[in-house]
């Protein structure tokens, strides 16, 4: 897979974005720096996905898009992931983490 240099990237779908996961953190919580990308703490432990179901469900609130538009395409059991957001432009995204 051809992973692009930014956090943030189109994408002929919609937007990827790089995500640093900490799970088992003691609440949940995203944090966006334009250089490094997106982190996210959130409580779920690793385990059987349940922490990637957790991280999916937290970006969908947090970017006001329905939990379907978004996919995880990289880093399944990795803490560095990447994301597909659908319908949506990186300079979207990047405004909607930059609020």
């Amino acid at each position: 897979m051809n992973v692009p240099q930014s956090p943030l990237a189109d994408h002929p779908d919609g937007a990827l974005v790089a995500v640093h996961a900490h799970a088992g953190a003691r609440r949940n919580h995203i944090q966006y720096s334009p250089g490094v990308g997106l982190r996210v703490w959130i409580t779920q432990a690793p385990e059987k996905g349940k922490a990637n179901k957790a991280i999916l469900a937290l970006l969908a609130k947090e970017l006001g898009v329905r939990k379907s538009q978004i996919e995880l395409v990289a880093g399944d059991t990795s803490p560095q992931k990447r994301f597909l957001i659908r319908g949506i432009t990186a300079a979207e995204l990047a405004a909607k983490l930059g609020q």
